[in-house]
C-alpha cells in the first residue's frame, strides 16, 4: 500500500502519514483533486486528506468527497504543532518575515504579533521551508512541522508557536475499496452523504428519523451542488455502526426524503472524541 498527499516532503499531511504507517511510502501531489483521483484509479493507492482543524474549521474538501466518493477507512486527529524555523545559525531576533499558507500563519497569529513578523502567505507549510531553504537569508523564517526542518535542513528557532496549544487536524484515510469493520464493543463513526427531494420542510423531516432512533449527529455540513445556489448536498458523521438496528432504521428514513444518498464508510472512532 502507499498513501498519497497534497503538499510537498515536509507537510503536516506526510508527518501524519509517517505516524500512522511508519514504513509505507508516500508520495506527494500538487492538489487534492490528483490525491482523490489517484486513489480512485487504484486500490493500492490510499489518500491522507485533512478535513477539518479544531481552530480553523473545515479545510474545503467537501466537493472532492462528493466528485469522488472514496470510502472512508480511519480518521485521526493529529496534533498540528507549528514551529518558527530558519537557515541554520539564525536567531529570533534576525526574522523580520514569516512564510506559511494561511491557516498555520492564523493560527499563529499571537506569537507573529508579538515578535512583529510580517506573515507571507503561500501554497502550503512544506513549501515554505523549501523556499527560506533555498534562499538562505537569515532575515526569513517559515512556520512549519519538525519535518520539514529535517527535511530542508533548517533549525527549529522557536517550538510550538501556535495560539491553541491543543490543535488538531481531524485527516480521513480514504481508498477506492469498500472495506467495513465486523462490528463489535468499539465506538464506530458512520459517514455519508445525501441530496434531499426538492419539497418544503424536507431538512426537517429527513433528520427527524436520527431523534425518533436516538441517534446522534456528531456532523452535518452543507455545501452547494456545482453551478447551482439553490440544490444542496449535505456532508453527515454519526455516532454507531452501520449494523446497529438504530442506524439502518435511521438511514431507511433518511433515504425516503433523499434524490440521492451514498454511505461513506464505517470505521472506528479516534479516541481524541472522548476528549470532548
Amino acid at each position: 500500500m502507499k498513501i498519497v498527499y497534497q503538499g510537498i516532503a515536509g507537510s503536516y499531511s506526510e508527518s501524519c502519514a509517517k505516524f500512522l504507517y511508519p514504513s509505507i511510502e508516500t508520495i506527494p501531489c500538487k492538489t487534492f483533486d490528483e490525491c482523490f483521483e489517484l486513489a480512485s484509479k487504484n486500490s493500492d493507492i490510499r489518500a491522507i486528506i485533512p478535513e477539518s482543524n479544531k481552530t480553523t474549521g473545515n479545510i474545503g474538501v467537501e466537493y472532492l468527497i462528493f466528485k469522488y466518493r472514496l470510502n472512508i477507512y480511519e480518521e485521526i486527529f493529529f496534533p498540528i504543532n507549528h514551529n518558527l524555523i530558519g537557515i541554520k545559525g539564525s536567531k529570533l531576533k534576525d526574522i523580520t518575515n514569516v512564510y506559511s499558507h494561511a491557516q498555520a500563519l492564523s493560527q499563529s497569529s499571537q506569537f507573529i504579533k508579538k515578535n512583529n513578523l510580517i506573515g507571507n502567505v503561500r501554497a502550503d507549510t512544506a513549501g515554505s521551508a523549501k523556499y527560506i531553504s533555498e534562499l538562505g537569508d537569515k532575515s526569513k523564517g517559515a512556520i512549519a512541522s519538525r519535518l520539514s526542518s529535517e527535511i530542508y535542513n533548517l533549525e527549529i528557532i522557536s517550538e510550538n508557536i501556535q495560539d491553541d496549544q491543543e490543535n488538531f487536524t481531524r485527516f480521513l484515510i480514504m481508498g477506492k475499496e469498500i472495506i467495513q469493520p465486523e462490528i463489535d464493543k468499539k465506538k464506530y463513526i458512520t459517514s455519508f452523504l445525501f441530496k434531499l427531494r426538492d419539497k418544503p420542510a424536507a431538512l426537517y423531516s429527513a433528520l427527524s428519523g436520527f431523534a425518533i432512533n436516538g441517534v446522534n449527529m456528531t456532523k452535518l455540513q452543507s455545501f452547494p451542488e456545482k453551478n447551482s445556489f439553490s440544490s444542496f448536498f449535505f456532508l453527515c458523521d454519526i455516532d454507531g455502526h452501520l449494523d446497529e438496528k438504530k442506524i439502518k432504521n435511521s438511514l431507511e428514513e433518511l433515504a425516503f426524503h433523499c434524490e440521492d444518498m451514498h454511505v461513506l464508510g464505517v470505521y472506528k472512532a479516534h479516541n481524541f472524541r472522548e476528549k470532548k
